[in-house]
């Protein structure tokens, strides 16, 4: 493999409900072909020519429960660097031995839970930058305009998910789309081009969501971008395939500098491979 073609891929999950099960009230549980064991994950990866991948902890599924995501970075001996799920009120100590474990960040999901069920997040957010870990956050809409000012605060590193999940049909001028790109040009965050079935209203190659990722592209700057797939592809509204999701990123990263960086150089850097 020449080094050009070296590939990180910065989101994924893994699921094993035989060996752990799930939560009891979890809102989802992940079935069939979403179940995604380290083991999937890593013949997948070895398919595809992937060398890493940052593991991320799911909300489905497992909640707080991190036993999933500890046994799959154990497994990949280095291999793969973790994103955990913790409670708001998570102390240093337990940050510090998931750090240990090979846990990178902490994943805020707002998307999901709601703006609200990070109110009081301020002090885990500054124990994240006392450590030097990231705070991953999973927005859709408008939800960073009322969060961006917690964030930026708390000094923590910030890394947004799946392009920050703008809706297409309210273009490029739609306040938290503005805001993700204002903390890209003053170099305060990293930005995730992955996830585009999530929010875009066609299916592949999810076009109605290409002028989102030039304008990411334009303010943020090749060196705080990196590229995902979000497999096993929960909740997916039409098939999706890990090789296209390449190819797709293959053209929109048409510079062979630039696609290195975004899919090699800056996850290692950033994430510690």
């Amino acid at each position: 493999m020449d080094d050009t073609d070296l590939r990180i891929d910065c989101h994924v999950h893994v699921f094993d409900p035989v060996r752990f099960p799930y939560a009891s009230d979890t809102a989802y549980r992940p079935q069939g072909a979403e179940i995604a064991t380290a083991a999937q994950l890593g013949r997948v990866l070895d398919a595809h020519g992937v060398r890493h991948a940052v593991i991320v902890g799911p909300n489905s599924g497992y909640g707080f429960d991190n036993r999933c995501l500890l046994d799959a970075l154990a497994i990949g001996q280095g291999r793969y660097r973790g994103v955990a799920v913790v409670p708001n009120g998570t102390g240093r100590d337990e940050l510090q031995a998931l750090q240990a474990a090979g846990v990178i960040g902490i994943a805020f999901n707002p998307s999901l839970l709601g703006v609200d069920f990070y109110r009081d997040a301020g002090p885990l957010l500054e124990r994240l930058r006392d450590l030097g870990m990231w705070a991953q956050v999973q927005v859709t809409g408008d939800q960073l305009v009322d969060l961006a000012p917690m964030l930026e605060a708390s000094g923590a590193n910030l890394v947004f998910d799946h392009g920050g999940r703008p809706e297409p049909r309210a273009g490029l001028s739609q306040p938290g789309f503005v805001k993700l790109l204002e903390l890209g040009r003053e170099g305060r965050a990293v930005v995730k081009l992955s996830g585009l079935a999530k929010w875009s209203h066609q299916p592949h190659p999810y076009e109605d969501t290409w002028p989102f990722v030039q304008a990411l592209a334009d303010a943020f700057g090749t060196d705080a971008l990196v590229w995902a797939s979000d497999w096993p592809f929960l909740r997916a509204p039409d098939r999706i395939d890990y090789g296209p999701l390449q190819a797709l990123a293959a053209q929109l990263l048409p510079d062979p500098r630039v696609r290195h960086a975004v899919m090699w150089e800056n996850p290692r850097r950033l994430f510690g491979f």
